[in-house]
């Protein structure tokens, strides 16, 4: 039987179930890290068994348990005025350049620029630079933080959240045991 894969999305942190996997079965457990546009992908061409996914996903042919939420945050450079705040709201962010403008689902008052098509690093390499600022899951900013930003909550932006999916008709053995894990079941608990 070939390794066992479980995909996690930018952000997403699998260790404390990857943890409790390895002290319960001996079956081999091979975390893998993709971008929210491979998480799909991975699931649906059958090269991951499971994914730590962020929602929405496309639900058709896939099975989904949420499990958390995240907090959205903006990350500016660290000389900007929201830098002195301890959160904002979308109000406050209506004249900036956002990086990534699609990404957020909200567009500022400001006309924006057309960004090439970058990773969630390189944006946080342009707000670094001045050039504007992004939104992202606090745990994006937190895994991409450098000492030339900032992140900040924003109070009025719906939170984003991780779930666990995987294939419809993938019912192999090793998936209930890692929804075992991830539900926090005991070894010696039934399944349901």
């Amino acid at each position: 039987m070939s390794g066992f894969r479980v995909g996690f999305v930018t952000g997403a942190t699998p260790d404390k179930w990857a943890r409790t996997w390895r002290e319960r079965t001996r079956a081999t457990l091979e975390l893998v890290p993709v971008t929210e546009a491979e998480q799909e992908v991975g699931l649906r061409d059958g090269s991951l068994d499971m994914c730590l996914v962020r929602l929405p996903v496309d639900r058709a042919g896939l099975h989904c348990i949420p499990l958390y939420e995240e907090v959205p945050v903006v990350v500016v450079p660290a000389d900007h005025v929201v830098s002195v705040v301890d959160e904002v709201t979308l109000d406050d962010l209506a004249g900036e350049q956002l990086v990534r403008p699609h990404a957020s689902g909200w567009t500022p008052d400001v006309p924006q620029l057309d960004w090439p098509a970058m990773s969630e690093q390189e944006a946080v390499e342009v707000v670094a630079s001045g050039s504007g600022v992004l939104l992202v899951p606090m745990s994006v900013a937190r895994l991409h933080h450098r000492k030339d930003v900032v992140h900040r909550p924003v109070t009025d932006l719906p939170p984003t959240r991780i779930g666990l999916a995987w294939l419809v008709d993938n019912d192999e053995e090793r998936v209930q045991s890692f929804i075992g894990v991830v539900r926090g079941r005991t070894e010696r608990s039934s399944r349901g």
